[in-house]
C-alpha cells in the first residue's frame, strides 16, 4: 500500500508519518518511510537545489521540472522496489505537492504538471492521501519556530493561502483517494483518526 501525507508548512505531517510508521511496524508490517523532494541519492541532491536560495531562484515551471526529476529517481530507486517487496510505503509529500505548490500557488501551467504526472508516475499512484489542513498563518508560525526557514516557507502568507486552497481543491476532486484532516487538533487526536482510516484501508 502506498500512502502519502500532504499539506502546507507546519501542519504536522512529519510527526504523524513517524507515528503511523511505528504503529504499523508494531503490527508486524514492513514499512518504507520516505520523503519528497528526496528519498533517493539523486533526489536528495535535487532537494538541496529546491529548498535553498532566494525565493525567486526558480520559476514555478522550473520547480515542477526539478521535482519531477527527483520523483523519477525516487520512484525507480525507492518506491517501486518497496511496493514490489510488499511493504507499506509512507511518503511525506508526493505528486499533490507539485500540483499545489507550483500550479495552484505558484501559477505554473497545470497542463505541464498533468503531462509530467502522466509521463513519470504512470500507474504508480497513492492508494491513500492524507491532506493536513491548517490555517497558513498558524502553520508558518510553527515552521518558523523550528528555525532556518527554507525558500518555500519564506514565500509569504498570500502564497500559502493559495497553497491551502490548492490542497483543499485536490482533496475535494478525489474523495476516493484523499482524506482531509483538521490539523489544528492535538497530535493524539490526529494520530487516532489516521490509525482508524488506515486500518479500514489495509
Amino acid at each position: 500500500m502506498f500512502i502519502t501525507f500532504e499539506g502546507g508548512e507546519g501542519a504536522g505531517k512529519s510527526t504523524q508519518i513517524r507515528l503511523l510508521a511505528a504503529r504499523l511496524e508494531a503490527l508486524g508490517r514492513k514499512v518504507c518511510l520516505t520523503r519528497e523532494p528526496g528519498g533517493a541519492p539523486e533526489a536528495e541532491a535535487l532537494r538541496e537545489l529546491l529548498i535553498h536560495g532566494g525565493t525567486d531562484r526558480w520559476s514555478p515551471e522550473a520547480e515542477a521540472l526539478l521535482n519531477y526529476a527527483a520523483r523519477d529517481a525516487h520512484l525507480r530507486q525507492t518506491i517501486r522496489p518497496a511496493l514490489a517487496r510488499g511493504e507499506v510505503v509512507l511518503c511525506d509529500r508526493f505528486m499533490d505537492s507539485t500540483r499545489a505548490y507550483q500550479a495552484y500557488a505558484g501559477g505554473a501551467d497545470m497542463g505541464l504538471v498533468d503531462a509530467l504526472e502522466r509521463a513519470i508516475l504512470g500507474p504508480t499512484r497513492p492508494h491513500l492521501t492524507l491532506v493536513f489542513d491548517l490555517d497558513p498563518a498558524l502553520g508558518l508560525a510553527r515552521a518558523q519556530a523550528r528555525g532556518g526557514a527554507d525558500r518555500f516557507e519564506r514565500k509569504g502568507l498570500a502564497f500559502h493561502e493559495r497553497l491551502r486552497e490548492g490542497f483543499i481543491a485536490i482533496a475535494a476532486a478525489d474523495k476516493k483517494r484523499c482524506v482531509r484532516l483538521d490539523a489544528s487538533r492535538s497530535i493524539d487526536a490526529i494520530a487516532a483518526e489516521i490509525a482508524s482510516i488506515v486500518e479500514v484501508r489495509l
